[in-house]
This record gives C-alpha cells, sequence and structure tokens, in this order.
C-alpha cells in the first residue's frame, strides 16, 4: 500500500438524497433555473462517489436559516391567502329555514301537491321528505328522486339528521339549513 492512492469513497443513498434536497432547496428559492436542476439531478444520480457529489452542489450558497425562515413563513401566508380567497368565492347558499315543530312532515319537490316546491328539473316530483323525529330533531329522507339527496355533500341512502348550519341538496339546487323561527 506505499504510495497507491485509496479507492473513492462510492456515493450511498442517503448522500444522494442530501445532494437532492439542497438542489430542490435552491430551485425552490429561486437560486437556480429548473434547467440546471434537472441537469444537476441526472448528474447526482449518475455519480458514483462521494467527491463528485461535492463538485455537483460545491458553487450553490450554503442554506441560509433566516432564509429558509423567510420562505417557510411565505409559504404558510400564502397557504392561508389561498384558503381565505377558497372561502371568499364560495357561493352564498340561499336559507332553508327548518319549520317550527308543527307540522310534522314536510315533502319537498316539483309537483303542486308538495309543501316545498323546487322548479328545477333535476329535483324530482316527489323528492324528499323533512320530518321530525321522535327526539325532537329534524331528519331528511330521500323518496326515491333520480338525482338524490345530499347532507353537507354526502348523498343520502338512509334518512339523515339535519340540523342548522348543514348543507342540504336536493337535485342541484342546494340551501344551508337554518333554524326555525319560533317569533311567530
Amino acid at each position: 500500500m506505499d504510495g497507491q492512492p485509496f479507492p473513492p469513497v462510492r456515493a450511498s443513498d442517503t448522500e444522494r438524497d442530501k445532494v437532492l434536497r439542497e438542489l430542490s432547496d435552491r430551485v425552490a428559492e429561486g437560486r437556480m433555473s429548473h434547467e440546471t436542476f434537472e441537469r444537476r439531478v441526472d448528474q447526482v444520480l449518475r455519480a458514483r462517489s462521494n467527491a463528485e457529489l461535492a463538485d455537483i452542489v460545491h458553487d450553490l450558497p450554503s442554506g441560509n436559516r433566516v432564509v429558509n425562515r423567510l420562505t417557510g413563513l411565505v409559504t404558510s401566508l400564502s397557504s392561508m391567502t389561498a384558503r381565505l380567497e377558497s372561502a371568499w368565492r364560495a357561493p352564498r347558499l340561499p336559507r332553508f329555514a327548518l319549520p317550527p315543530p308543527e307540522p310534522k312532515k314536510i315533502v319537498v319537490g316539483r309537483a303542486p301537491g308538495c309543501h316545498f316546491i323546487l322548479t328545477d328539473p333535476t329535483v324530482s316530483r316527489f323528492h324528499a321528505e323533512i320530518y321530525q323525529s321522535d327526539e325532537g330533531g329534524w331528519m331528511v329522507s330521500d323518496l326515491g328522486s333520480m338525482n338524490g339527496t345530499r347532507i353537507n355533500g354526502w348523498r343520502l341512502t338512509g334518512p339523515a339528521r339535519v340540523r342548522p348550519g348543514d348543507e342540504i341538496g336536493f337535485g342541484n339546487t342546494r340551501f344551508i339549513a337554518a333554524a326555525p323561527d319560533l317569533r311567530g
């Protein structure tokens, strides 16, 4: 072993992953173009030694804790803004006031004999029934309608409780359930 150089240390998957994360961070920070990123990822996958991996990232500025913190803050602020914007743009649904304790049953549909008539063609003639349960709350049951009845986006397969604030849908027509007005 006199004078013979040691063979280069083979690159491990962990080292490759670390270099790939560093490249991803730099491209996310805008310090590298997408084309350069793709070229360097290809080099990482072909690298045989730790020295080759080190050469791939040697010219990149080291990760700055302040920049990482700032990037994280901007990311969280952006996601919060997106959620607020989504909530703001959500459709304002009309209110469906749950009835007072009397009558005990309301039929919803397009037919003239229904208690609550909707003219939407996706609503069946006798679409759903809203009735008071034995425990005192309101329940909704689909009457075999073609386009279904939904509570909070879930299509009913049996009777379901309706509470104020729930979204209730008959075919494509949707409402927000409201507490009954007992002032009258």
